[in-house]
């Protein structure tokens, strides 16, 4: 049978070495969770606008020509996560990334794209 004479080989080292450094499980689920919400193009282009300058739904609805009402269901997800953040000028609010990180994550992955 194809796979009989396969040569197995435990490294015991190794795996106790990885195995030490593997997230806790509820870390990975919460990892999962974060990665998904760069699966969608929507908020993707939300993050990439908002990396370039604060803005309120409407201007972002505009340049993204979608609903407010579809803006404003993406951004309550990226907040839900804390990707972006808000702050309130009168009565409109202004959307900005969170924290440095998110930009990070941003060029990084533009950045491995565009090597591709």
């Amino acid at each position: 049978m194809a796979g009989e004479n396969t040569y197995i080989h435990l490294d015991e080292k190794t795996i106790q070495k990885v195995d030490e450094q593997m997230p806790p499980e509820e870390e990975l689920e919460n990892l999962a969770e974060f990665f998904k919400v760069f699966g969608d193009v929507t908020r993707l282009k939300i993050l990439i606008a908002l990396r370039c300058s604060e803005m309120c739904v409407y201007d972002i609805s505009t340049l993204l020509n979608m609903s407010q009402s579809a803006i404003s269901h993406q951004l309550r997800v990226l907040k839900q996560l804390d990707l972006v953040k808000n702050r309130r000028e009168g009565k409109t609010i202004f959307y900005s990334l969170a924290d440095s990180h998110i930009v990070t994550i941003l060029s990084q992955g533009l950045d491995h794209i565009e090597e591709g």
